[in-house]
Parts: structure tokens; sequence; C-alpha cells
């Protein structure tokens, strides 16, 4: 199921940046050559900006990617070291279900007061807010399962699968991932250019 949403928040991630970078595109070579402007790929831009920045939070969550300070934390004992990743999780939790909680009222202002952007296309608010919501929905849900199961694995005194499955990512972590990563790429670039 991780798996399966993970690689549905990436696609999604990845076809709103690929539009824009067209629409982007087709923009700039439009005003270039023919002094014509599409009016709206800076209303586009900042609402993919939004909406996937959202989504990026959701896939960090996933990848372990979210900043933490953690000079001293494989210093710790385990215990102190699995107590940390608790509330680290709890923490992500509580901060997304309170941003979904205090973004309510943009959505509702923006009902209320029929908002529309102050773009030529003069777009309603509540479309690209309410999807920029749903985001922020989906983010509290990840983070929130993230604490149940770190509660659950807190509860039940299982510190090493905590810790494994919650602690920051070593700086060997980050090597090995990249490492992995250019030889993925390196692999891709060998099969192109034998075609």
């Amino acid at each position: 199921m991780k798996t399966r949403l993970e690689n549905l928040l990436s696609i999604l991630f990845g076809a709103i940046f690929s539009v824009l970078v067209l629409i982007v595109t087709v923009e700039t070579i439009a005003r270039k050559l023919f002094n014509i402007s599409l009016q709206g790929a800076d209303e586009l831009g900042g609402y993919a900006l939004a909406i996937g920045s959202t989504l990026a939070f959701s896939l960090a969550v996933f990848g372990r990617n979210h900043i933490r300070v953690d000079v001293f934390h494989e210093r710790y004992p385990k215990w102190l070291q699995g107590w940390m990743n608790w509330f680290a999780a709890t923490s992500m939790a509580a901060f997304a279900i309170f941003l979904c909680y205090v973004t309510i009222d943009v959505l509702t202002d923006s009902v209320s007061y029929s908002s529309t952007a102050q773009t030529p296309w003069a777009t309603p608010l509540i479309y690209p807010q309410s999807i920029w919501y749903a985001g922020l929905v989906i983010f509290a849900c990840v983070t929130t399962v993230w604490a149940i199961r770190a509660t659950f694995l807190l509860a039940t005194g299982q510190l090493t699968e905590l810790n494994e499955e919650f602690q920051p990512k070593s700086a060997k972590e980050e090597i090995k991932e990249e490492l992995d990563d250019l030889a993925q790429r390196s692999n891709i670039d060998e099969i192109t250019n034998k075609s």
C-alpha cells in the first residue's frame, strides 16, 4: 500500500511539473519569436508550486527526508532514540493536522467572498485551493498513520523496529542512495547510447 501511494504521489508530482515546464517553454518561445503571451503561465506556476509542495511533504515522509537536527542522535542510547523518533513522528502528524485545521478558513473565505485570482484568467480560487487542501489532507493522513505506527512500536517495546523505520537518515544511507541513483542513471545512459 505504501509503495503504491508513494508511486501515485510521485507520478502526480512529476505530471504537474512536466505540464508546467511545457507551458513555460511554449510561453517563452511565443514571447521571443512572436511577441505573444499566453497570459497565465505565472498563475499556473504558483498553483503548481502550492499543490506540488503538499505532495512533496508526503513523499518526504515516505523517504524519511524531512530535516531533523540529528547531530547527537546516533550517540544516544537506543531507548532515548526510540522516544525521540516517536516524538518526531507524532509532532509531524500534529503539525499536519494543524495545517489542515487552519487552512479550512482559507477555503471558507474563498467561498464566502467568491474570491478570484487577480490575473487575466480571474480563476475562482476555490478550485486550486481545494486541490491544495486535498494535498494537505493526504499529508495529514500519511503522518497520522506514521504516528500510529510509531506509537504502536513504542508501546509494544519494539525499539529496534521503531528506530529503523523512523530515525533520520544517516550519512551512510544518503551516500548509498546517491550511489544507487548514479548507478541507475549510468545504466540508463548505457542503454540509450547503445540504441
